[in-house]
This record gives C-alpha cells, sequence and structure tokens, in this order.
C-alpha cells in the first residue's frame, strides 16, 4: 500500500537546504514520492510567519523549518500550535543539545552552514586550479591566479602552491630554466602577483643530489652539477629582476614558514588595490 505523505512548507532565515535535505531523507522512509514541498527561505518577519502558518493550515501541509532567531522560531511555533498545524524544528534541539554539552552559547547567525560550505569549495577550486596550473603546464593560468610562483626546479613551487590552495588562493608556479625562454605572460601580469623563490646554491645541490638518489640515478648527473646549479640560479636572479618581483629564500625553511611570508606580501597587495 502507498501512502501519501502530507506536503510540507520549508521555513528558513537562510536559504533552507538543511531543512529540505532532513525531509526529503525522512520522507523516504515510507516509500513514497507523492510529497510537495514548498521552501520559503530568508525568512525574517513574523507577517510571513503568520501567512505560511495559514496556508499550511488550508492545504494540511506540515512546517519544518531552521530559524536560529529565537523569536522568530517561537512565533512560528505558538502560531502553528494554535493553527494545528505539525511544526518541526530541525536544528533546535541539535543545537541546545550542542550548547549542554559545551556551555558555549551559540552564535544564532543565519547561513553559517552555507558559507562553511562555500568555503569548501573554494578550498576545493584552488587545488584544482594549482594541479592544473602547476610546472608551467598552461602558462593561461598566470592571468587567472592570485598568486604566481617562480623559480628554478626543487624550491619548493608546488608544495607552496598546494598549501596556499588549501587557503583558498588560486596559485599558478612557472620553473625558470635557461634552456627555455619565460613565458610572456610573467611580463604583462598585474604587478605584485608574481613571487620568486630563490635557495642557497649548496642545499640545492643536496636536495637535487636526494632527489636522483630517490630515482636510483647517479647523484652526480647534471640536474645536481654545482655548476649548473649557479646557471640556473644566475638566469632566474635575472628574470626576476627584469620583473622586479618580491623574492623569498627558502634555504632552511618549512613550507609554513615560506607561505607564510608568501600571504604577507599577497594581503599588502590586496590593501593597497
Amino acid at each position: 500500500m502507498t501512502s501519501h505523505l502530507p506536503g510540507v512548507y520549508i521555513v528558513s532565515d537562510s536559504i533552507g537546504e538543511t531543512a529540505e535535505m532532513v525531509v526529503r531523507a525522512a520522507a523516504s522512509q515510507f516509500n513514497s514520492g507523492n510529497m510537495e514541498i514548498r521552501r520559503v527561505p530568508n525568512i525574517s518577519d513574523k507577517e510571513t510567519l503568520k501567512e505560511i502558518v495559514n496556508h499550511a493550515q488550508d492545504l494540511g501541509f506540515m512546517i519544518a523549518y531552521t530559524l536560529v532567531v529565537d523569536d522568530l522560531a517561537a512565533y512560528l511555533q505558538e502560531e502553528a500550535d494554535k493553527a494545528g498545524v505539525v511544526c518541526i524544528d530541525i536544528l533546535g534541539p541539535l543545537i541546545e543539545a550542542f550548547k549542554k554539552v559545551t556551555s558555549i552559547e551559540p552564535k544564532k547567525e543565519p547561513g553559517l552552514l552555507r558559507k562553511v560550505d562555500e568555503m569548501y569549495y573554494r578550498r576545493v577550486e584552488a587545488v584544482e586550479f594549482a594541479v592544473r596550473y602547476d610546472d608551467g603546464k598552461d602558462p593561461r593560468g598566470i592571468n587567472l591566479a592570485d598568486i604566481v610562483l617562480i623559480g628554478v626546479s626543487r624550491t619548493s613551487k608546488t608544495p607552496l602552491s598546494m598549501y596556499l590552495a588549501h587557503k583558498r588562493i588560486k596559485v599558478a608556479n612557472v620553473p625558470l630554466v635557461p634552456e627555455v625562454p619565460p613565458p610572456e605572460e610573467l611580463f604583462t601580469a598585474e604587478r605584485g602577483k608574481i613571487i620568486g623563490l630563490t635557495i642557497r646554491p649548496e642545499q640545492l645541490n643536496h636536495i637535487r643530489a636526494e632527489r636522483l638518489k630517490t630515482l636510483g640515478l647517479k647523484g652526480h648527473a647534471s640536474y645536481a652539477d654545482p655548476q649548473r646549479i649557479l646557471e640556473e640560479l644566475e638566469f632566474a636572479d635575472q628574470v626576476m629582476k627584469r620583473l622586479g618581483c618580491p623574492v623569498i629564500d627558502v634555504t632552511n625553511k618549512a613550507v609554513e614558514e615560506t607561505a607564510s611570508k608568501i600571504l604577507e606580501i599577497y594581503y599588502r597587495r590586496l590593501s593597497n588595490v
């Protein structure tokens, strides 16, 4: 036997996604698709709540709500009780439980979950951006990025790009190699967007030699040759001077420490825009 579920008004002082998801999850336990949902978002006044209760009474609808403002929630519940309309508080009991366990007062701010979701999606987007425009794969990323990191190989460009991506910042990185002309996009990019990374030659030699060992290659290959390293660093230095970009020495610095300096430069540039 297939039952017919009552219609439901979803009432929220945000967009009502949370309440609708809970209602649909509950309704799925009754094996019925015969349910009408009417979502009424961004509620901020009692007159609208009164109107919703009247409609719900006329139509035989239930009301499910996520109202974090106590005054509005109490009014809706009171009016629904008077009208004999079933009215369910989706978040209230759980918020009260958290309050009891933590002894912390809730913020009572509508739309916080949506803000958290937006932050999450911006982080995911930034990570995908860092992967797409890693190691100079596509110079178009230079103009799309919030920050562009340049430097010779093994100056932590990729780890820094990923670290900053988790802070929701879109980072492209471009390797500087003497045999490869830097992309023209570097020289037309917004001033202050590009940040150079440099390192002392002796540490770079050690890092590259260890890298070759992990690949099963000889440590004296040209990649780790001291003279080659000096040539690369000199070339990179010339490019950075031509660009007039800030330069950070990553020698003996953890990714977090370098990222902190990059963020200082980034936020200083934003404040001057």
